[in-house]
């Protein structure tokens, strides 16, 4: 898998800090390290269904293992006795598989689990599973670029290892709140750092990440840190539709919080659309996160739907043509998810549950159009003025052509009863296919609440159709036209929010120095002369120490002569700053440093001569009495 910078990507900044995906308005406690997530074995409705898909997963794995040996036994023998038995056990092996793969629909097709426990009657939301992980362990490989690339002892950062990979194992399993999303953001957040302290361009960690799919449980093995980034990218935004799923959409500030859920969602899986590429798993693919991005939006305009129908209702004409227009839009994107589903390779991917709910939510949400623009021309009409009410009907349609004349629609009430009615039989007819749909379907049939507001939503609009049937009506009845829609909550996909997190192996050194990215060779010692002039060098900075340049005339610029003219410069290495006088060698460089403010001091410490290095300007460092051996340009090794 392959990752790419076309948009915002996790940058470090001037304390070298990386971003993390955060809510606005969250507080910084993933600054700090989270490293509990849920408990693997509790017993909670969703913590059995991420279980059982857990272990469906792992047979999957076993099954396409033995399907891959039996296929290339099969290629491989010439024996025909074997042939056969070897495909008698592909069969069986295939039919092992269906059977899971079946099983594993069955669990994502369980959208109950993750709906809100409110006893509010609301339409089921389709959340997305997490994809599953295997364990890593990332102590060898990393302890040996320590130690073959930056010349320090691995073991010593064996707390920094433990706790990445504390912070991998407790993101496996997320809890459904901001808690959970720290979790999967911070550990996003230490991946970039990993990226660039341990890989080089073009290079691995030699470490395999094992993930499953998220719908299939088809397993998918890279070495790629890309892969791992964008499969916990990928689980940031499953986590999102969870939290959407789950809010209390009976009151308007759970409304609100599920429509930020999915626009958020949304802005992860367009975020791994644009940012990665080359997928292993299908999950992944342009594609599949193409459709999960309509079908997030689709859900976030759903809620805005229910967010404009719980508000006050005043009898007027505005309101109930908003809505009508309203319900008219969540149709639209619910097709258009419904198109994305259709279309291979996602016909034969997606749930065949998810499938059926998007078009019965779109024949549901047409109907609901229709009825409420019935509403609005019947019960409405009377009380308003002419040329508001002209005004507001000027586009409430798509074609203009399709409706009666304004001023004959406007002045006769008869004429309007008509046109409502044409608009409740429309509606009547949607309805019904939306419940037939939902039979077909035998995941949809044991979701009781997506039923019961489908039969609520049909007879309100059949009585109110009876309501306008008139005993002496024999004209035909007239052809609704098709309502335009439109609403206020514009299509939204939220980018990923940027906040600094601390890196984990900060001891290392500031990252725009010791990363994997720099050319760096083997310390060597450099022999310098103690002199009455000093040491000639004009040192900057702060953790680490860098040698700026080289003054002239002192004793730093005579053995850099000596060493170009014995060939034996090399600038790619990192240079060891030594100083001796009389065979006596004492320390010159204190790493560990004391800041004073005003001026440079000395400080004498026996034979030693310790230098504050707190400014950040050029300072000439001499010595009278000293030597020193320390890596310049390295603040990692202690005098």
């Amino acid at each position: 898998m392959e990752e790419h910078h076309t948009t915002r990507q996790p940058d470090s900044s001037s304390n070298e800090d990386v971003v993390s995906l955060r809510s606005p308005g969250e507080d910084n406690s993933c600054n700090g390290s989270i490293r509990k997530g849920c408990d693997p074995y509790g017993q909670s409705q969703r913590s059995k269904l991420q279980n059982q898909r857990a272990r469906i997963n792992q047979q999957i794995n076993k099954e396409m293992r033995m399907r891959a040996g039996a296929e290339n036994l099969f290629r491989a023998t010439t024996n025909n006795k074997i042939k056969e038995t070897v495909a008698l056990e592909l069969t069986y092996v295939n039919s092992n598989l269906q059977l899971l793969k079946e099983e594993l629909e069955d669990l994502n097709s369980n959208m109950e689990v993750y709906q809100t426990d409110s006893e509010a009657v609301n339409v089921p939301l389709i959340p997305l599973g997490l994809k599953e992980t295997k364990e890593v362990d990332f102590s060898t490989p990393i302890q040996d670029f320590i130690h073959e690339y930056y010349g320090e002892d691995g073991l010593l950062y064996q707390k920094e290892i433990k706790e990445l990979m504390d912070l991998r194992q407790a993101m496996r399993t997320p809890a459904r709140n901001q808690t959970g999303l720290g979790l999967l953001m911070e550990y996003y957040n230490q991946l970039y750092f990993l990226d660039r302290r341990f890989l080089a361009p073009h290079e691995n960690l030699g470490v395999h990440f094992h993930w499953y799919d998220s719908l299939t449980g088809v397993p998918s093995c890279q070495r790629a840190l890309a892969f791992e980034k964008g499969s916990v990218l990928f689980n940031i935004g499953a986590l999102y539709t969870q939290i959407g799923a789950r809010q209390d959409r009976s009151a308007s500030a759970g409304i609100e919080r599920a429509i930020d859920a999915f626009h958020r969602a949304a802005g992860a899986f367009d975020y791994l659309k644009e940012n990665f590429s080359n997928a292993p798993s299908l999950d992944m693919s342009g594609p599949a996160l193409c459709m999960l991005v309509r079908l997030m939006v689709a859900q976030a305009q759903e809620c805005a739907f229910e967010r404009v129908a719980l508000g006050p209702r005043d009898a007027d004409l505005v309101s109930s043509l908003r809505l009508a227009q309203e319900a008219a839009q969540v149709s639209d994107v619910y097709l258009l998810a419904r198109g994305a589903m259709s279309q291979p390779p996602m016909k034969n991917y997606v749930p065949c549950s998810w499938a059926s709910l998007v078009q019965v939510k779109s024949e549901h949400f047409r109907a609901l159009s229709h009825y409420f623009a019935a509403v609005a021309l019947c019960d409405r009409m009377a009380s308003e003025d002419t040329a508001e009410a002209e005004k507001t009907l000027l586009h409430f349609y798509v074609s203009p052509c399709a409706r009666p004349p304004l001023g004959q629609l406007l002045g006769d009430a008869q004429q309007r009863r008509k046109f409502g009615k044409a608009h409740l039989r429309h509606a009547v007819m949607r309805h019904e296919e939306a419940i037939r749909l939902h039979g077909v379907c035998k995941i949809l049939r044991k979701i009781d609440t997506l039923q019961d507001v489908l039969v609520l939503a049909h007879k309100r609009s059949l009585d109110k159709y009876s309501e306008l049937e008139r005993e002496d009506d024999f004209e035909p009845t007239l052809e609704a036209p098709h309502i335009r829609p439109q609403s206020q909550q514009e299509p939204d996909m939220t980018l990923p929010h940027f906040v600094p997190v601390a890196d984990l192996f900060q001891r290392l050194g500031p990252l725009s120095v010791f990363c994997a990215r720099g050319r760096w060779g083997p310390a060597r010692a450099v022999c310098l002369p103690r002199s009455e002039g000093g040491l000639g060098l004009m040192l900057r900075g702060d953790s680490p120490v860098l040698v700026a340049g080289v003054a002239a005339g002192g004793c730093a610029e005579a053995e850099k002569r000596a060493l170009v003219s014995r060939g034996k410069e090399n600038t790619g290495g990192r240079p060891t700053l030594r100083v001796t006088k009389e065979q006596s060698s004492a320390s010159l460089l204190n790493w560990n440093r004391k800041k004073r403010e005003g001026k440079q001091t000395w400080n004498r410490l026996g034979s030693a001569l310790h230098l504050s290095f707190g400014n950040l300007g050029h300072t000439s460092a001499t010595s009278r009495d000293a030597t020193a051996e320390q890596p310049l340009g390295d603040s990692r090794r202690q005098s």
